[in-house]
């Protein structure tokens, strides 16, 4: 198939994706106060979900369009589809659970695309970390990966819409199996999504060795992806931590945390600002570990003084909240220089080594007068830190002299 026919299907894919989610907005919208099915997020939510559910086919027909011949670009019209058609499923069961099961028709085909649209989600997600970035495994022995995920991905999709639904559903799957099938098709969705659980570990697995293997533009590539996957990790982390129900806050910060990584993957495929990544994660560390230390340390002091002049469980008085705000400020400046000094160190060794070999070479300046001796250390400076494979030099000589060039091939 050509670079162009596969790029008008996959914006085909998102187009029907952006159709899905609009029409899943308006049914949130039309539908009326009333009771919604056990597990659902409120309908305020489910908008928000579905608002966030908008970057995939936005993605997947950027890449589509700008890099016709990658299939990345196909994959996440595929999976935009797929998320879109679990959105409008769950906004149509709660429009069906306030008005009532004969609300709209095809209640029950919707349903029962619903039932396993979640699968082929799981065999998207395994591919669209395997083939990052450029639509290929990082090897031909991962190729055979790719192959397996996608048949275990179609057998279990089988299977499990062959499933019937929660006994909570207000719509039943009309292609529920019963006796041995059931018992069958059931066995077989349960290994195939472990399975498939499995794959995306495993594919997650494969970044990191590429990640080993990679130089260059290609490694700026997997930074951006590790960069909004490490945001959105976060944010699940915290909300399991919570172990309480998401509330407003945490699915708008959910997804927010997910367009950050959908913004990573695009600036990674269509190669837009990649170098920008290493500023981008040096700052995010440094002001960070500094919102961190100084939370911590404002927390500290306004603890103590409240204890030592509030009384037990009394309040501090409103001038060690000035002080302890104060001290804060103070704390600023000292304290984001000393935690640069130490995230350089530590994740931006060269940058930290060049720099030191700079603030040498500049410190001997000021005793070395033998011009030969400076000609040969900047040339051996340069080389160190910028590592280039040729370093010329050229002094401007006085009149009546010969020009004076020193090299250094590397």
């Amino acid at each position: 198939m050509q670079p162009q026919t596969v790029a008008w299907f996959a914006r085909l894919a998102c187009g029907l994706a952006l159709v899905l989610l609009t029409a899943g907005l308006l049914l949130l919208w039309a539908s009326p106060e009333g009771p919604l099915p056990e597990g659902y997020l409120s309908r305020r939510q489910q908008a928000i979900s579905l608002v966030g559910l908008l970057g995939p086919p936005l993605l997947g027909g950027l890449i589509a369009a700008r890099r016709p011949s990658n299939p990345y670009g196909w994959l996440w019209s595929a999976y935009a589809l797929g998320w879109a058609v679990v959105g409008f499923n769950e906004a149509y069961v709660t429009y069906v659970s306030a008005n009532g099961a004969g609300a709209l028709r095809w209640a029950s085909l919707i349903a029962w695309v619903g039932i396993f649209a979640f699968v082929p989600l799981l065999s998207l997600t395994a591919l669209i970390l395997l083939l990052f970035p450029d639509g290929r495994p990082p090897s031909r022995r991962w190729r055979r990966v790719a192959w397996v995920i996608g048949v275990v991905g179609l057998v279990t999709t089988v299977a499990t819409a062959l499933l019937p639904t929660d006994q909570d559903s207000p719509i039943g799957n009309p292609l529920a199996m019963e006796g041995s099938i059931e018992a069958v098709a059931e066995a077989v969705a349960n290994i195939g999504i472990t399975a498939l659980f499995f794959a995306v570990l495993l594919s997650a697995m494969s970044l990191l060795l590429r990640f080993r293997q990679a130089r260059g533009q290609q490694r700026q590539q997997l930074k951006w992806l590790a960069y909004g996957g490490a945001l959105l990790a976060a944010v699940i982390v915290l909300d399991l931590l919570s172990q309480e129900p998401p509330g407003l806050w945490e699915v708008l910060l959910e997804t927010l945390s997910f367009g950050a990584l959908y913004a990573g993957v695009g600036m990674a495929v269509l190669r837009y600002r990649l170098y920008d990544i290493d500023r981008l994660i040096n700052r995010t560390l440094v002001y960070g570990l500094l919102t961190a230390l100084l939370g911590l340390v404002y927390a500290a002091v306004v603890l103590v003084l409240g204890q030592l002049f509030g009384g037990l469980g009394g309040s501090p008085p409103s001038w060690a909240v000035a002080g302890a705000t104060l001290a804060v400020a103070a704390l600023f400046r000292p304290a984001r220089r000393r935690i640069q000094a130490s995230v350089d160190r530590r994740f931006n060794r060269r940058r930290y080594s060049a720099a030191q070999t700079i603030e040498a070479f500049s410190a001997r300046l000021r005793d070395e007068i033998d011009l030969d001796t400076l000609t040969s250390e900047l040339l051996a400076v340069v080389e160190k830190t910028m590592e280039p494979t040729r370093v010329s030099l050229w002094l401007r000589p006085p009149a009546d002299h010969a020009v004076q060039r020193s090299t250094i091939d590397s």
